[in-house]
């Protein structure tokens, strides 16, 4: 084998890994994005609830800030999105 095949096949690694991360970023985008639009939709006497980190338990929450973080998220993840 040659260095040359070496290097593209080196390539292609690396595009198939980028793709797949692109591929699990616009997913995980796609699901913030249907929060976003429940948390958005809701009655305003509507309690939400977060859960903990590596737990099972939820915490009452407010449901304007939640909705503000949710945002952050996407528009983050979006921004990651675009500097692939």
């Amino acid at each position: 084998m040659n260095k040359m095949s070496s290097k593209i096949r080196d390539n292609d690694d690396n595009c198939e890994g980028r793709c797949a991360l692109k591929e699990e970023l616009n997913k995980k985008i796609k699901e913030q994005r249907v929060v976003v639009d429940e948390l958005s939709n809701l009655k305003k006497n509507r309690k939400v609830y977060i859960q903990q980190r590596n737990s099972n338990i939820f915490f009452l929450a407010d449901r304007s800030q939640t909705l503000a973080s949710c945002k952050r998220e996407m528009d983050n993840m979006k921004k990651d999105l675009q500097d692939m």
